[in-house]
C-alpha cells in the first residue's frame, strides 16, 4: 500500500499526440510526440503490437506520468509514461471523457 502523499508525487497530465511512428526493428515500441501545452515531449510506448496503424493515435488525448526520470529505449529517449489498461482483448488507452487543454493535470 502507498500513502496519499506517495500518490501526490506523481505528476499526471493530459498530452495530445502530435505524431506516432513505429520504431525500426522493435516489434512492441512506438515513438510518440505529445503536446503538453507549454512543451512537447517524446515518449516511447510498448503498444505497437496492439496498434494496427500508429497514425490513428494522432490527436488522441492520453494521461501521461510526466515526472519520471528520462529513460533510453532502443536508443530513443523517453520523457514519461502513458497510462493504459489491458485485459484478454489487449491494451486500451485511457482518455478524458471530453476534450481538455493539453497539459491539464489529472488527480
Amino acid at each position: 500500500m502507498i500513502t496519499i502523499d506517495d500518490f501526490a508525487k506523481l505528476d499526471i497530465r493530459i498530452g495530445k499526440v502530435l505524431s506516432a511512428e513505429a520504431v525500426p526493428e522493435a516489434d512492441k515500441l512506438l515513438k510518440l510526440v505529445f503536446d503538453f501545452g507549454e512543451e512537447q515531449r517524446q515518449i516511447m510506448a510498448g503498444i505497437a503490437e496492439h496498434t494496427e496503424d500508429p497514425e490513428t493515435l494522432i490527436g488522441k488525448e492520453i494521461p501521461v506520468i510526466v515526472n519520471l526520470e528520462p529513460r533510453k529505449l532502443r536508443g530513443y529517449e523517453s520523457h514519461g509514461m502513458i497510462l493504459a489498461t489491458s485485459d484478454e482483448e489487449g491494451i486500451a488507452l485511457l482518455h478524458p471523457a471530453r476534450d481538455v487543454t493539453p497539459g491539464s493535470s489529472v488527480g
